[in-house]
C-alpha cells in the first residue's frame, strides 16, 4: 500500500468519524518597521584621534560598538569601578535586601581606608556617624568618595571582600566577560581589572536597569557638612545632553572617563582609559560623542505590545497567535542606510497549544550588509488555550499529514 493510498483511507476514515474543519497555514507575514523620513546616505568618516590607552563608543540600543580601539584590553578602571558598586546597591535594593532609608556607617575601617586621610577622594561624611544609603551614595557618585563606597560595601554585604564577590557576580550577568573586582572604590589592587568594552556594557544596564540610580550622575554637585564638591565630569557642563557617567585616576590608570548622552531616542555611551588629563579625556569624550550623533542615526522599529507577524497554531482553540516584542526594538545606523535594513523572523517551525502570552516563540532580527544590528526575542501578544477533542484530532491527522 503506497504512502498516499494510507493517507487517503486515514482521511476518510477521519471525516466520518467526525465534521472536522480544516485551517490552511497562513505563512508567517515578516516584521515591516515603520519608515522613518528619508535621509541622504553618507559616507562615515574614521572617528577622532583618541588619546589613550583603550577607548570605544557603543550604540546604548543594541550594545553595538561603532569605534573603538584596544577595547578588550584589561585595565585599571580607576575610581569608573564605583558605577558597578551602583549597580549592585540598586539590584539589592530592587530584591529588598536593603532600602534607600538605610542608616549606613561610616566605619572607621570605611575612614582610615578612604577618608580624608588617603590620596584618593573622600566624601566627607563623619566617622562613626550614620547617613541614609542614598545619601552616603550620592556621595560616592557625585564626588567620588572612596570612603562612602566603603561604608556602603560594608552595609550591602558585611565586607568589602563579599561586596567585591557580588560585583563579580553582577557583571557576569550583564556580560562583562574581561572584568574582576577586587574592592568597591577602584584604588590600584592586585587582579582588579576591566576594559573599555566591559565598562561601556555597564553604563548601558545601569541606565538600562536602574534609571533612578543612574540619574545620580548627572548631579553637578554635592554637599555633606560644610563642604560641598563639583562633579569630575566636565563635560556635565559643556553639553546638556550629556548626564554621565563617572570620572576615574589614579597613577596606574591614568586620567579615564565613562561618558554618556542622550539626543531624542538615541543613546551613546563612550569609554575613555588611560589620558594623560582631565581636560584631555573630556575633550576625546565630546569629541566621540559628537561624531556618533553626526555620522549614526537610531530608529525605533517596532513597539512593545504592536503585532509585528503572526504564526500558524496547531490544536488550539485560535489558529494563530501574533507575534510582538517584550520591549522597544530601536537600531542605530550610519545615517542614510535605514532604507537598506533586512529584517527576518527565526521562529519554529510547528506551534502547538496551549501557548501563554508573552512566551517567548521565537527571534527577529535585523541585518545590515550581512550584519546583524538589533536582534530581539518574538513573543506571544496574545494566549492561546487549548482548542477542543475533535479540534485537536483533526489538527493531529494535518500535522501528521504535513510531515509525510
Amino acid at each position: 500500500m503506497t504512502s498516499f493510498t494510507r493517507k487517503a483511507m486515514a482521511f476518510a476514515a477521519l471525516t466520518t468519524f467526525a465534521v472536522g474543519f480544516a485551517v490552511a497555514q497562513t505563512p508567517a507575514s515578516q516584521p515591516a518597521a515603520t519608515q522613518p523620513p528619508a535621509s541622504d546616505s553618507l559616507p562615515v568618516p574614521p572617528p577622532p584621534a583618541i588619546t589613550g590607552t583603550a577607548w570605544v563608543l557603543m550604540d546604548a540600543a543594541s550594545g553595538n560598538i561603532l569605534a573603538g580601539e584596544n577595547y578588550d584590553q584589561r585595565l585599571e578602571p580607576a575610581s569608573i569601578t564605583k558605577v558597578m558598586t551602583s549597580y549592585v546597591i540598586a539590584a539589592e535594593m530592587a530584591g529588598g535586601k536593603v532600602k534607600g532609608d538605610d542608616q549606613v556607617m561610616m566605619t572607621e575601617n570605611a575612614w582610615r581606608a578612604g577618608g580624608a586621610g588617603t590620596d584618593g577622594s573622600y566624601s566627607g561624611f563623619e566617622v562613626n556617624k550614620t547617613a541614609p544609603l542614598l545619601e552616603m551614595e550620592k556621595g560616592m557618585v557625585v564626588q567620588s568618595g572612596n570612603d562612602a563606597a566603603i561604608a556602603l560595601a560594608e552595609h550591602v554585604a558585611g565586607s568589602t571582600d563579599a561586596f567585591a564577590s557580588l560585583m563579580n557576580q553582577y557583571a557576569a550577568r550583564i556580560g562583562m566577560k574581561n572584568s574582576h573586582f577586587v574592592n568597591p572604590h577602584g584604588l590600584s589592587a592586585e587582579g582588579h581589572y576591566s576594559t573599555a568594552h566591559d565598562l561601556a556594557l555597564l553604563g548601558r544596564a545601569l541606565s538600562r536597569d536602574f534609571p533612578v540610580a543612574y540619574s545620580y550622575n548627572k548631579i553637578k554637585e554635592f554637599t555633606v557638612g560644610p563642604i560641598t564638591q563639583p562633579n569630575r565630569n566636565l563635560l556635565l557642563w559643556r553639553d546638556p545632553s550629556v548626564d554621565g557617567i563617572k570620572t576615574g585616576h589614579h597613577s596606574g590608570a591614568g586620567y579615564c572617563l565613562m561618558a554618556s548622552a542622550k539626543r531624542g531616542d538615541q543613546r551613546l555611551i563612550s569609554v575613555v582609559m588611560g589620558s594623560t588629563s582631565e581636560k584631555q579625556r573630556a575633550d576625546d569624550s565630546q569629541a566621540l560623542l559628537n561624531w556618533g550623533f553626526r555620522f549614526f542615526e537610531t530608529h525605533k522599529l517596532y513597539d512593545v505590545g504592536k503585532q509585528i507577524a503572526q504564526q500558524k497554531v496547531w490544536k488550539g482553540a485560535s489558529d494563530q497567535v501574533q507575534l510582538g516584542v517584550a520591549e522597544p526594538m530601536l537600531v542605530t545606523v550610519p545615517r542614510g542606510k535605514y532604507n537598506q535594513l533586512k529584517p527576518m523572523m527565526d521562529v519554529p517551525k510547528q506551534l502547538v497549544a496551549p501557548i501563554a502570552k508573552g512566551q517567548k516563540i521565537g527571534t527577529v532580527k535585523v541585518m545590515l550588509d550581512g550584519k546583524v544590528v538589533a536582534q530581539r526575542p518574538l513573543v506571544a501578544i496574545n494566549a492561546v488555550e487549548q482548542g477542543g477533542f475533535f479540534k485537536r484530532l483533526w489538527d493531529e491527522f494535518w500535522m501528521w499529514w504535513e510531515s509525510e
